[in-house]
């Protein structure tokens, strides 16, 4: 094990309501439908769920922005939504949490994406996911419209946060002036990836993915320590970048550094928890850490982890706050947080 600083990193996160991020991504709208399972439909043989409550959330890169938000960052949105309904009640949530929309594209031509679900109060368990989604990636109209508004802003930003759950907002085109732009600006670029389009991210700072969407990626299909090593070496090498993030799950996740070194940090919850989410709240403590410092990519990894372990004993798309992840990291342990694998 090796030893980390916990007031440093409470000096990390009491410094994230100085901090401004870019987020570019897929906008989504999040629908949790509860209810108690009664009986079974005498229609079809089909579960008969007695309505509770239905919550809205931002999901996607849009949930990504509300962690930020909820841990007293400052954000700037940059999107795409549809001209319908789902898109005029999302833009009323991003307002509702102060979140600067002047870089969202309202299209008529592509749909809000919403993904609802259907959850059992008593089992605490999703029996239906709907998804709306799209089938193609956004124009050059609209790739054009969201450079301008990247060139013009990210002098103002300190990070940069690609948000990618693969609807088709960011494209090979957006990512060739992004990246560069980004990397001319000294900002810190941060992935967070469900796409197989690896080769798009080249030179980044950090490319987080989960291990599933990795091992997908490489086709590795038996995963085990070695052939995790294995994934994430590759990454770094077929990527070029400083960083590659794989999250594990219950098993925490895995830091490897263009240098050789390998650093796993354990989960600090081993209960089982709701996931939905939990990407995006990993993806916006990362940027809101490297924003404080860039240099601290371990700290922020260690803080990351920290954040997914609050947020998998919440239900949906909720966020972690600053007093949260402040409290947590007191009742740590600073020897257990992480190991190094390599040096």
């Amino acid at each position: 094990m090796v030893s980390m600083d916990i007031e440093e990193l409470k000096g990390i996160v009491k410094k994230f309501d100085q901090i401004r991020i870019l987020v570019i991504g897929d906008l989504m709208l999040d629908t949790f439908i509860r209810g108690n399972l009664v009986r079974i439909s005498d229609e079809a043989p089909v579960p008969v769920l007695d309505f509770s409550t239905e919550i809205v959330r931002p999901g996607g890169a849009a949930n990504a922005m509300s962690n930020i938000i909820s841990l007293d960052g400052k954000v700037i949105a940059v999107g795409v939504m549809g001209n319908d309904a789902a898109g005029k009640r999302l833009h009323q949530l991003f307002s509702d949490r102060g979140i600067d929309t002047e870089g969202v594209v309202i299209s008529d031509k592509r749909r809000t994406v919403e993904k609802t679900r259907i959850i059992a109060e008593k089992f605490q368990q999703n029996v239906l996911r709907i998804d709306k989604t799209n089938d193609t990636e956004i124009g050059a109209e609209e790739t054009e419209l969201l450079l301008e508004f990247v060139q013009k802003t990210i002098d103002s930003v300190d990070t940069v946060l690609v948000s990618d759950y693969n609807d088709g907002i960011i494209t090979k085109e957006l990512l060739e002036k992004v990246i560069p732009l980004a990397k001319s600006r000294k900002k810190t670029i941060v992935i967070d990836s469900k796409r197989a389009h690896l080769l798009d991210y080249r030179n980044v700072d950090v490319f987080k993915v989960s291990l599933q969407v990795a091992s997908e990626i490489t086709g590795v299909g038996q995963i085990n320590e070695t052939s995790i090593r294995n994934i994430g070496q590759w990454m770094l090498t077929q990527l070029e970048s400083e960083y590659v993030l794989i999250t594990e799950g219950r098993n925490g996740m895995t830091l490897f550094e263009k240098n050789g070194n390998v650093t796993h940090i354990p989960s600090v919850s081993k209960e089982p928890g709701e996931v939905t989410g939990v990407a995006d709240t990993v993806g916006a403590v990362l940027a809101l850490s490297l924003g404080v410092d860039q240099s601290k990519v371990a700290a922020a990894a260690v803080l990351a982890n920290t954040a997914a372990g609050i947020k998998v004993g919440k239900i949906g798309s909720a966020t972690v706050t600053r007093d949260e992840l402040t409290a947590k990291l007191g009742v740590l342990n600073s020897d257990s947080l992480m190991h190094k694998i390599t040096r």
